[in-house]
C-alpha cells in the first residue's frame, strides 16, 4: 500500500472510530478488527475476503458478526456497497475527504479493478449543475471482459 493510502486509511480508521462512537456504538474487538481491515484497503472487498484477512491477522469472526459491522458502517455512510452482479457484492470505505474511483467488472472471472477518471467526475458534475440536481454521491461499475478473459 503506498504512504498516502496508508495514511488515508489510518485517518478513515480514526474518523470511523469517531462517528462509531458519536452514534452510540460501544468498542468492541469485533468492530474494531473490520474497521481497520477495511482501512487498509485500496478497494472494494467481499465479506469472504474480509473473513479470510481477519482470519491471517489471527481475528477468527464469523460471518454473522462482519455482515452486522458492515451493516452499521453503510447506515452511517462509513462504507459503500457495491454491487457486482449476481447477487454479489464488495465493500469499500467512504474516505472522509471524499477522494474515490469507480470499478470495472470482469462477467467471467468477477476480477474487480478499480480506475480513476477526472474527466468523468467534471462531466458528473457538469449533468449534476444542467439538471439541478444535488448529487450527494455515485458509483461508475462498468461490466465486461477483462484482458485476461477477453482473449
Amino acid at each position: 500500500m503506498s504512504g498516502r493510502h496508508r495514511h488515508a486509511g489510518e485517518e478513515w480508521v480514526e474518523n470511523a472510530t469517531r462517528v462509531l462512537e458519536a452514534a452510540g456504538y460501544r468498542k468492541g474487538s469485533a468492530r474494531r478488527a473490520v474497521v481497520e481491515l477495511l482501512g487498509a484497503q485500496d478497494c472494494a472487498v467481499s465479506v469472504h475476503d474480509m473473513e479470510a484477512g481477519l482470519r491471517r491477522r489471527g481475528r477468527a469472526i464469523g460471518r454473522a458478526s462482519i455482515y452486522r459491522v458492515l451493516e452499521q458502517l453503510t447506515e452511517l455512510r462509513l462504507v459503500a456497497r457495491l454491487e457486482v452482479g449476481q447477487g454479489s457484492a464488495l465493500y469499500e470505505a467512504i474516505r472522509p475527504d471524499g477522494e474515490h474511483h469507480h470499478h470495472m467488472v470482469c462477467d467471467r472471472c468477477g476480477r474487480v479493478s478499480p480506475f480513476e477518471d477526472p474527466e468523468l467526475e467534471r462531466t458528473i458534475e457538469r449533468v449534476a449543475r444542467k439538471v439541478r440536481f444535488a448529487v450527494a454521491d455515485h458509483e461508475v461499475v462498468l461490466h465486461g471482459a477483462c484482458e485476461a478473459c477477453r482473449d
